[in-house]
């Protein structure tokens, strides 16, 4: 019998396929050696929908932070540096998204630690997530109800909301000695509405009355109602919590409707360019408080060194001033940095505990974690818009001009 010889054709598509399976397992071994040598985080973002502006500021500021790591070799992981990959998904403002999302970057794309979206509600679904696989979660959120959920693996760069409320409480009595009601308007939504609580018991012990205090609903396109309800108690300060767009709709029909008060707080409207730039005129005056502010100088021990260095690079990228979202969003990827290098591992938990133990100065200020995971800084600035612009009004230190009553 004679030995079969291969048709050429069939040999060499055999051929071909020898090769491609040597390539594509090639290919894989070598991604496999890239992983290795690669720390990955994973960051659910807002890119659409409601908080798309938010979102896009923390993406910026996750990309400023990652082409200077980078640059600069990686992370020092132990004996080794380690370049960094971000892994990130739009989940549209949408939280039962972000949370599967959140999930799918822990299974999935084996992300070694996670960043959290901004704002409370979606940060609380995604560090629900994060709790139950164990993965260290750096968030952008200051509501202590998303912090007293006995979560170990979840920190925030910003400071407990009632800093926020104290600050204000203390400057505005000064200013108006005679200050004696409050309106409340709130946002039924987690941030919104605890601020709105927060004021609520902070005005009645600081001895104020609260002439008017309501919630409106998620997705509210017509606040008639409740303007002409405070309009009617005639209070001194009027007070309304939300985000960006409700605050904008709510000062435009607050002027539609004739209501003036001497003082006007949105929070946090001010602290976004988007609100002063919206609303020109009507803005001016309109007060605030911020978890930071730019005209607070601080060196730091980090990728950028200053908040100089931050502000610049943050113009230079998108043609705006930086706000709280753009800093405390960098600060969040600083400070897993900070605990990765302190850990000398990528192991969660050892990360965890480095976490749980940090206090350093960076370009955003300290940052050092409570019981709760929120960081322990109450010195927050108190603002104002003036001439078109934020400006500071306390603390005394970083100050850039008086408040202005209306």
């Amino acid at each position: 019998m004679h030995a079969r010889t291969a048709h050429p054709i069939r040999r060499s598509a055999a051929l071909f396929r020898t090769l491609a399976l040597t390539g594509a397992l090639a290919s894989a071994l070598a991604s496999a050696a890239m992983a290795a040598d690669t720390i990955r985080i994973g960051s659910p973002l807002a890119l659409t929908g409601a908080l798309a502006a938010e979102g896009g500021k923390q993406k910026l500021a996750y990309d400023l932070w990652l082409e200077r790591v980078n640059a600069a070799g990686g992370i020092q992981v132990g004996g080794k540096k380690m370049l960094v990959e971000l892994v990130t998904y739009d989940y549209q403002t949408d939280g039962k998204r972000a949370g599967q999302l959140a999930e799918k970057l822990i299974t999935d794309d084996k992300v070694d630690f996670l960043t959290a979206p901004f704002g409370s509600g979606h940060t609380k679904i995604t560090a629900a997530v994060a709790e139950r696989y164990g993965v260290p979660i750096v968030a952008v959120a200051s509501s202590e109800p998303v912090h007293d959920q006995g979560f170990k693996y979840l920190f925030g760069t910003l400071a407990p909301s009632s800093g926020l409320i104290d600050g204000m409480l203390t400057l505005f009595k000064q200013t108006k000695p005679d200050l004696k009601s409050i309106a409340i308007l709130g946002r039924d939504d987690v941030f919104p509405k605890i601020m709105a609580s927060l004021m609520a018991k902070g005005a009645e012990k600081a001895g104020l009355k609260v002439a008017y205090n309501e919630l409106y609903p998620v997705g509210a396109m017509d606040h008639a109602t409740a303007i002409t309800s405070m309009k009617s108690a005639a209070p001194d300060w009027i007070y309304v919590t939300g985000y960006t767009a409700d605050l904008i709709l709510v000062t435009k029909q607050m002027n539609d409707l004739g209501v003036k008060a001497p003082i006007v707080t949105m929070i946090t409207g001010p602290a976004y360019k988007e609100y002063a730039d919206t609303l020109g005129p009507l803005a001016e005056n309109v007060t605030s408080a911020s978890w930071w502010h730019y005209s607070a100088i601080y060196e730091g021990d980090d990728v950028f060194g200053s908040t100089k260095a931050f502000y610049d690079a943050v113009v230079k990228a998108s043609g705006q001033e930086p706000d709280y979202v753009h800093a405390s969003s960098a600060a969040a990827l600083i400070v897993l940095q900070k605990a990765i290098e302190k850990a000398g591992t990528l192991d969660r938990e050892a990360v965890r505990k480095a976490l749980s133990e940090i206090d350093i100065k960076t370009f955003y200020g300290p940052i050092k974690f409570r019981a709760d995971g929120l960081n322990d800084n109450r010195d927050l600035p108190i603002i104002q818009i003036q001439g078109g612009k934020p400006v500071v009004l306390a603390p005394a230190a970083i100050a850039s001009a008086k408040m202005k009553l209306n």
